[in-house]
């Protein structure tokens, strides 16, 4: 007989402390703790600084393999001048050691201190150090007073009379009884789609489950009465999440109600609905998502509530240097332009071409698919809560209207050089720190330098702007027409003019293969154009691998079938079968694991926003389904809301405001609440960039290192590189949402 282990039992055995697991505080006697590293990169060995940090007025670098920064004369406080790095996981009740070498260019007194790197600021310790010009090694301990992984390591050098250079090496904090990385808590293990299934469709739950026999499974209502039951399957071995699983089926139960609950032995689920139209809320949240980031206008209560209502952000407004006259970076122009509105990217308030352009085609390729399936319902006037809900135009359009006017503000003058290209993005000169809201940004903003791939963006997205608002306003369709059609020409001009690589205050998106940009530009000019020059340069095909804003190649496939019409029969026939034979591959992927993720990456680790690849995975699945109407490509792109919901190894809905545990510290300058109570958590139907096996960064790296790919997320603000939203990702989510809710009806 086999038998099934309660769920605290199975992370015991894995090897971690059972007291940790279960909150307890460890007893009194026990062995010494293991000496559990918490610092990151404390050697400098690479010449490189982060995660490290230092005040503003003590400028620091990296210098012969130490970081030093220069003290200032005339401050106050010890805690006015700090080198220091936050982040730093630590255990209540246990004591920690930190040991670091240090000088000084004349002999002072520092402090080193553990503490809370946010409100209150409780200290863990703070003691003097008296330092020379001599580099010495220094020991300091203490007990954490707190348990929170946002502790900070500082060396306070403020209060100096006169000022001097302060460098620290070496720098290792160890304490703690739970390794980095372990005692993390995943969750119920029979994991459903928490925020619910439609009664026309399929019910299905994953449990992880060591039995390699089928076990009961019970479904229980409100009531706790029990509707249905059935065993399981055994899936085995799933390779993303380590697990091994099992799946429920529990297709056959189409009653209406909320607060049901899977059981399976001595485990529950958490609670879920079963509804006619459970998707109708999430379309409309997720493109609401859009109006929420808008730059350049007032977010009114009355949209979107008093909670996350806030003044324009970048009109030129003190403190905002503004959007309205933004100058170039220093030696790439000599003008001015006025790029005001569009969406601010991703949590911070840059905003760039190549990411905008692919969200607004997504939205509008929303209305454009509505057209095609004769829903106007679904993307009509009224849908949403903005300004522009009554002015008889679909409001999925509005939205993408304010990105699209953006774009074409982008857009080289006539009479100066590189005339028709567009630039690549406009941003801060610096990052701005947490929180920040867009109308209280200081920094500076530069426009960066034109790049083709932006260029051909600006074109795709024109060309399908002017074919879709041609009947509904066609002044601005023959002006997106024109800016097209204008920078076609210029691109072709100036076919290798790439963005660069890095830079601070904006993300790069840098990019030296643009032949998917000229392909996927062409195919929408010709369906908008019907020219046929543009028909020999779309010549990339969709593959496995997808799309994004940097692989944007597979979308000239998309055009095609989306406007069959328009192109030659063969052409249609060829690109149907790449979209069927793709679409096939990703529900052969989600079949295959135990987690129902149509993106499985051929190498096994997932990338910085693996969710947008689920969708946009589930998208492709989608477009096969519209041209087949075969059920099971429905049934896939069901299962694949399901695991973005919750039904995956974390038990973890991505998608803010759905399910119990749902995604609510994702990483934004003004949804911030996490950091100041003052301001709001992110409002529902913000997806989250999901799993990312490459943790770049500090509290990604700090608490999860040894991560299964399917488990390396942490719903934290400062986990950048797991926990951000950006535009192109919740435009994907709108648009499997707006599928979802149309063919669940």
């Amino acid at each position: 007989m086999t038998v099934s282990l309660p769920r605290t039992r199975r992370l015991a055995v894995l090897g971690l402390p059972l007291s940790l697991l279960l909150g307890l505080a460890p007893t009194a006697g026990g062995a010494e703790a293991a000496a559990y590293e918490r610092i990151l990169n404390g050697s400098f060995d690479a010449g490189l600084k982060s995660p490290w940090w230092s005040s503003g007025n003590a400028p620091s670098t990296v210098t012969e393999g130490r970081l030093c920064a220069e003290i200032p004369a005339g401050t106050a406080n010890p805690w006015d001048s700090v080198i220091a790095q936050n982040d730093i996981p630590l255990e209540a009740g246990q004591p920690y050691t930190l040991r670091f070498s240090a000088s000084a260019s004349r002999a002072v007194t520092v402090r080193a201190e553990l503490a809370l790197a946010n409100a209150p600021y409780t200290t863990s310790f703070n003691k003097p150090v008296a330092l020379t010009t001599a580099p010495q090694t220094f020991e300091v301990s203490g007990t954490a007073k707190t348990g929170d992984i946002h502790h900070r390591v500082a060396f306070q050098a403020g209060g100096a009379t006169a000022p001097y250079t302060l460098c620290v090496d070496d720098v290792s904090l160890t304490g703690g009884v739970v390794p980095p990385g372990g005692g993390r808590e995943f969750g119920p293990v029979v994991r459903v789609n928490q925020h619910g299934y439609p009664v026309a469709g399929a019910k299905r739950a994953t449990i992880s489950e060591l039995s390699h026999t089928p076990v009961a499974w019970q479904l229980r209502d409100a009531e706790d009465r029990t509707v249905a039951s059935g065993r399981t399957t055994v899936h085995g071995e799933d390779a993303m999440s380590g697990d091994h699983v099992h799946i429920a089926d529990f297709s056959a139960v189409r009653t209406i109600g909320s607060g049901y609950r899977l059981v399976v032995g001595d485990e529950t689920s958490l609670p879920f609905a079963i509804a006619r139209s459970p998707y109708d809320g999430l379309r409309r949240d997720s493109l609401a998502y859009f109006f929420h980031n808008r730059s350049g206008i007032e977010i009114g209560a009355q949209y979107v509530g008093e909670a996350h209502a806030r003044p324009a952000g970048h009109l030129g407004v003190a403190p905002n240097t503004g959007d309205v006259s933004v100058p170039c970076l220093p030696g790439t122009c000599d003008y001015s332009l006025d790029v005001r509105g569009g969406w601010y990217d991703a949590g911070d308030h840059g905003k760039y071409v190549v990411n905008g352009a692919l969200a607004a085609w997504q939205l509008t390729d929303l209305y454009e698919r509505s057209l095609q399936e004769h829903d106007r319902e679904g993307t009509g006037d009224g849908l949403l809560s903005i300004p522009e809900q009554d002015n008889e135009i679909p409001d999925v359009l509005d939205e993408a209207r304010w990105e699209l006017e953006f774009l074409l503000r982008m857009q080289v003058p006539a009479g100066q050089p590189l005339a028709g290209m567009a630039h690549h993005k406009i941003h801060d000169a610096a990052w701005t720190g947490h929180p920040m809201l867009p109308h209280k940004d200081p920094q500076a903003r530069f426009l960066h330098p034109p790049s083709t791939a932006a260029t051909l963006n600006l074109a795709a997205a024109g060309a399908q702007c002017a074919r879709v608002w041609r009947k509904l306003d066609r002044a601005f369709a023959g002006q997106c027409l024109r800016a097209a059609e204008t920078a076609w020409q210029a691109a072709v001009e100036n076919p290798d003019r790439y963005a660069p690589d890095g830079g601070v205050g904006g993300g790069a998106y840098d990019d030296t293969e643009v032949g998917d940009e000229f392909s996927w530009a062409a195919a929408e000019l010709f369906a908008t154009t019907g020219d046929r020059g543009y028909l020999p340069h779309v010549d990339t095909e969709l593959t496995g691998a997808g799309f994004s804003w940097k692989e944007t190649g597979g979308l000239a496939d998309l055009v095609v079938v989306r406007h069959p019409q328009r192109f030659a029969h063969q052409r249609v026939r060829a690109a149907r079968e790449r979209v069927i034979e793709v679409a096939d591959r990703h529900v052969r992927d989600l079949r295959a694991q135990g987690y129902p993720n149509p993106s499985l990456p051929d190498n096994g680790r997932y990338a910085w926003g693996s969710s947008s690849s689920t969708a946009n995975s589930a998208l492709v699945i989608a477009m096969a389904y519209d041209l087949t109407h075969r059920p099971g490509y429905r049934a896939a792109v069901l299962e694949s809301m399901d695991y973005l919901l919750g039904r995956n190894a974390l038990s973890q809905s991505y998608i803010s405001g759905y399910g119990e545990r749902a995604s609510h510290n994702q990483h934004h300058r003004h949804w911030a609440h996490q950091l100041d109570p003052k301001l709001p958590s992110p409002p529902a139907g913000s997806l989250a960039g999901g799993p990312n096996s490459d943790l770049q960064d500090p509290v990604a790296q700090q608490n999860l290192p040894g991560c299964a790919p399917a488990t390396c997320y942490i719903d934290d603000i400062g986990s950048w590189s797991t926990n951000e939203v950006a535009i192109n990702w919740n435009s994907a989510l709108a648009w499997i949402a707006g599928f979802a809710d149309d063919t669940t009806r």
